[in-house]
């Protein structure tokens, strides 16, 4: 059995996730993984787990809080999920 990295819980299920800088984590569950791997949108804290938006570096959930940020970045970008065309 192997031991999770973010609740230590000792687990036959348990998996690994290989991150591109050849780290190596041990979770008992996709929860955990995002807990400990899922950067946080910097505007309004929550876990990004689906594609989220970059600006100049800076990560967001989406475009709302990329425009909503304190700097201004992103006063361009726009949600395409769910636009109406034209």
């Amino acid at each position: 059995m192997a031991q999770c990295n973010t609740c230590g819980n000792d687990y036959w299920l348990a998996f690994e996730v290989k991150t591109i800088t050849g780290d190596t984590y041990t979770f008992d569950s996709f929860e955990c993984a995002i807990n400990k791997l899922a950067p946080r949108c910097e505007h309004c804290e929550s876990r990004i787990i689906g594609h989220g938006v970059e600006v100049a570096g800076r990560f967001f959930c989406g475009a709302h809080c990329a425009r909503e940020g304190d700097s201004g970045l992103g006063s361009q970008i726009r949600d395409t999920v769910g636009a109406h065309p034209g």
